[in-house]
């Protein structure tokens, strides 16, 4: 069972996760809080924070470092430099609201995990462009993805982080349009990106 706390200061939308998430696909909704400083206070145990941006008291942002578990930001607001902070933070995961329920499982899941999930509009929108959009770290990323390496060895052959690798990737991803590695190689290829 994933255990997660959900801070978002309107209670429709607190109370709709809650209804939403509790008892389903393994999930659990160990607290809900209305400020970051107050579920900061309880100090509630779970496996991840769904948690918004704009509070009142400590901003989401600023709150991000502050929790001992992994934080999934559900927002309405995914500018480039909303999600770059986010990230700089701490977050694992970014999602829009209005993402649908089974995206928002998924994410939570992958966020426990320790992997890294970005919403796929906010990825669409931010890294349009392919080759001229790459980075010089992500085309050394992509062609180990290419090569068939998984997230542990680029991170080994990089001298990066597991955890930054996974970012790599999940950009890469977003920048390409594709849905996972496989079409990310295709699509690459198809652009003479590798």
């Amino acid at each position: 069972m994933t255990r997660v706390i959900i801070v978002d200061d309107h209670p429709v939308v607190r109370e709709g996760l809650v209804s939403a998430l509790d008892g389903k696909s393994g999930i659990e909704v160990a607290g809900a809080f209305g400020s970051a400083d107050e579920a900061l206070r309880a100090r509630t145990k779970a496996d991840v924070v769904i948690l918004d941006l704009e509070l009142p008291g400590t901003s989401g942002a600023d709150a991000i470092p502050q929790f001992a578990m992994p934080v999934l930001v559900l927002s309405a607001y995914g500018t480039n430099e909303e999600v770059e902070r986010a990230i700089a933070a701490g977050a694992r995961g970014y999602l829009l609201k209005g993402a649908p329920l089974d995206e928002i499982e998924r994410a939570i899941t992958a966020v426990a995990g320790g992997e890294a999930w970005l919403d796929p509009r906010i990825a669409a929108r931010v890294f349009q462009g392919g080759q001229e959009r790459l980075t010089a770290r992500e085309r050394e990323v992509l062609k180990l993805i290419a090569a068939g390496e998984s997230n542990k060895r680029i991170a080994a052959k990089l001298r990066i982080t597991e955890r930054t690798a996974k970012f790599h990737v999940t950009s890469i991803l977003g920048k390409l349009g594709a849905e996972n590695r496989a079409q990310a190689v295709s699509i690459a290829a198809e652009r003479r990106l590798i």
